[in-house]
């Protein structure tokens, strides 16, 4: 009896050390994964003038690669409707109006104007109640953080809409950040640097394009020095976030792990329109790309790190596009030789939203509450098209896709 109990006692005592003590492989955690760091930069483009209103658009459009990005972009189960858009739309042109009866004076009687102003905080309210109902219908990413500066639109945190030239739009951010969580399986950060209205030659200008030549008009001006400082301003810029971000990246992403670290996994580069107005700043940009490319990659010692250049396409047809020396020194630079493999060019404009131009097109002001549902801004801001922002992010993360495929 003693004997059996004693045999029961081990056995129990056994099974306990078999559950209690795991095996080597139980034990040991997955290898961490390494973080891919992103960078975007570029001009007002790059900053994102969609309006979130606008991308609810993807899930009726009839073609399937399209439609289906709604599912990168949206929550799973949540569908926008153009009837849950025109709601949403149809305060803020109500309080439009008031404000524009009050401007033109066409509402003139004190008491009437108090009114119309009480009405205006009311209508304001719900336009924003009912914006924010549909912003939680958007993905927030719990693998891509972002750290942005846009414009004066700066900001961090997990990838969502918000990170364009306001907290109400979006660039090509979120479509890139969105697509590439599907490609690649690790943590990933996007730093993104763009501001408005500013030029490769110029603004962006990199160390090894030599110094600034000022024209005739710049040399008689009474700025000469400030003029002279400021070349380059935005590159330096650019550099002075993505390098306070890694210098404190822990920060910027909760899944990074030190023992694992962070690679710079590639360059997103989208701009141009303001290369367009001067011969010396058209006829050099192939030149500037190309030593913007090889600067870039110096400061970060990867010498063949992935890089896509969005090709300028607010000429729109192929033709036009194809007609412009901005455009056309985007593909060069591309094209060159030393790049074959780690630099490819996106064109912009076979994303464009022709459906959306066509309400631009037969007199936007006449159509406000079609044209508020599909577009956001002038042309030279691609409609502010929340649709083609993010097309043309899963585009630059398709060819992302590529450039670190045929590396590895």
């Amino acid at each position: 009896m003693v004997n059996q109990m004693l045999l029961r006692t081990i056995s129990i005592l056994g099974l306990f050390a078999l559950c209690s003590w795991p095996s080597d492989s139980a034990a040991r955690e997955p290898h961490p994964k390494k973080l891919q760091v992103f960078i975007l930069a570029g001009q007002s483009n790059m900053e994102g003038h969609g309006n979130f209103i606008t991308i609810p658009r993807l899930f009726v459009d009839e073609r399937e690669e399209v439609n289906s990005l709604s599912k990168l972009v949206f929550k799973p189960g949540k569908v926008v409707t153009r009837a849950m858009v025109d709601d949403q739309i149809a305060p803020m042109i109500a309080r439009n109006d008031l404000n524009n009866a009050i401007r033109k004076k066409e509402i003139t009687d004190p008491s009437d104007i108090a009114v119309a102003k009480k009405q205006i905080e009311v209508l304001s309210q719900e336009y924003k109640e009912k914006s924010d109902q549909i912003k939680e219908f958007f993905a927030v990413s719990d693998r891509v953080y972002i750290s942005s500066i846009a414009g004066r639109n700066k900001r961090n945190g997990p990838l969502t809409i918000g990170y364009g030239a306001s907290t109400n739009e979006i660039g090509p951010e979120l479509g890139f950040g969105m697509s590439m969580a599907q490609r690649i399986d690790s943590p990933i950060l996007l730093i993104k640097a763009a501001w408005g209205g500013k030029s490769l030659h110029y603004n962006f200008r990199p160390p090894s394009a030599g110094p600034y030549e000022l024209s005739e008009k710049e040399l008689a001006s009474d700025k000469v020095d400030q003029i002279k400082k400021d070349v380059s301003l935005n590159y330096r810029m650019m550099q002075e976030h993505v390098q306070s971000v890694l210098e404190n990246i822990e920060d910027h992403h909760p899944q990074y792990d030190a023992s694992a670290g962070y690679e710079i996994a590639g360059f997103v580069w989208f701009q141009g329109f303001n290369d367009q107005f001067s011969d010396p700043f058209r006829d050099n940009y192939e030149s500037n790309m190309v030593n913007f490319i090889k600067d870039v990659r110096k400061e970060y010692d990867v010498p063949k790190m992935p890089f896509v250049i969005g090709v300028l396409g607010t000429g729109v047809t192929a033709e036009k596009v194809a007609e412009n020396k901005v455009s056309l020194g985007q593909r060069a630079a591309a094209a060159t030789p030393e790049f074959k493999g780690n630099v490819t060019a996106v064109e912009s404009y076979k994303v464009w939203d022709h459906s959306a131009y066509e309400v631009y097109n037969k007199g936007w002001a006449d159509h406000f509450a079609d044209w508020c549902a599909v577009g956001s801004d002038r042309p030279y801001h691609y409609l502010g098209s929340g649709k083609f922002f993010v097309r043309l992010g899963d585009q630059f993360a398709e060819s992302m896709q590529r450039l670190i495929e045929l590396q590895n």
